[in-house]
């Protein structure tokens, strides 16, 4: 799929401005147009979800295998009523995490094409919190499909300019309203059987909190069967660089990696604040957050591996957060990132 070109409609100013941008992606998304937008997790790449058609065009922008199921977002229980079937615990779910970074697998009703579930019979559905992300929904007057928009398996982009990166004149347009706040895709829950399949900023803590116990799933047997995958969001492969990804426990382990490989690779390095690195070799550093700021870490990781591949790196180095509250989520997403190589 190739655009003529690709519409950058600048939603960063409040007022008149913006919202004839919002207007403008809203008209392209009622023709069947494809159109990246932001929510609080990271960009996504929207269609008319009941539209198969246009359902397509993000798989061909994507180059998603079909394979995949998508995310659907809403903007009011209308529309949510309009794709899914509610379940009493997804109601309480959706009364405490609504507008929010939460995914929830509902059935789907029949207007859903196959091809926004891969024919599963579960539909994923979430409420981003975006402002932008719901005055589009609200002027489209649609639910949307909307995986990140960005090619399938590579870095998830947090601005306009990282989806352009990817998807230059491969769709419409894009909204731009500036970077993303959370900085890492939602947190995808099957409510019925409670099974957490992507970590996110709603934690299993927060999520035990209102519905009970979490089972995280675990994706071994997806690798030799992807087109089994029960969920949006579980790839086994997925989120990577250009360069190859290598994970450390420390920062002893990264400064020993540094020595090791500093002769032989351009190395890029996810340097927390307050840690040292020798001084060996061509070392390229993104200054990254500090080791507890869980929030800050997420936010910046996927702007920082694509700051880091923009310099030309071969390998990146990058440390591995505890598997807890969000650090759960940021090793869910490195851990993927790693295996692509």
């Amino acid at each position: 799929m190739t655009a003529l070109t690709t519409e950058r409609l600048d939603a960063t100013q409040p007022g008149s401005q913006a919202e004839e941008a919002v207007e403008r992606a809203a008209t392209i998304l009622r023709g069947g147009g494809t159109v990246a937008f932001p929510t609080e997790t990271v960009y996504g790449l929207a269609a008319n979800a009941l539209d198969a058609a246009a359902v397509a065009g993000i798989f061909a922008a994507k180059q998603r295998p079909s394979w995949d199921p998508l995310i659907v977002h809403v903007s009011d229980g209308a529309m949510l009523e309009r794709v899914a079937v509610l379940t009493p615990r997804a109601e309480a779910l959706i009364a405490t995490f609504w507008p929010g970074p939460l995914t929830l697998l509902l059935p789907r009703t029949s207007i859903v094409p196959d091809a926004v579930t891969a024919g599963r019979p579960l539909v994923g559905v979430r409420m981003p919190s975006h402002p932008l992300a719901l005055a589009l929904l609200r002027a489209a007057g649609l639910p949307l499909a909307a995986p990140s928009a960005n090619r399938f398996g590579h870095t998830s982009p947090t601005t306009a300019a990282h989806v352009l990166e990817d998807l230059d004149r491969r769709i419409d347009a894009v909204l731009d309203g500036g970077p993303t706040s959370v900085g890492l895709e939602s947190t995808v829950l099957d409510p019925d059987g409670m099974v957490l399949y992507r970590p996110g900023a709603i934690t299993p803590a927060m999520i035990e909190a209102v519905a009970g116990p979490v089972t995280l799933f675990k994706p071994a047997a997806v690798e030799a069967a992807p087109e089994s995958l029960p969920s949006p969001g579980v790839g086994i492969r997925h989120y990577a660089p250009r360069a190859r990804l290598i994970l450390v426990a420390d920062e002893v382990e990264l400064r020993a990696r540094i020595t090791e490989l500093a002769a032989t690779e351009k190395l890029g390095v996810m340097l927390p604040a307050g840690w040292t690195i020798p001084s060996v070799g061509d070392v390229e550093v993104f200054p990254w957050e500090s080791w507890q700021d869980a929030s800050g870490l997420a936010h910046s990781l996927f702007s920082g591996l694509r700051e880091l591949d923009s310099r030309a790196v071969t390998v990146i180095l990058c440390p591995l957060p505890a598997a807890e509250g969000l650090g759960l989520a940021i090793r869910d997403r490195l851990e993927k990132a790693a295996r692509a190589h």
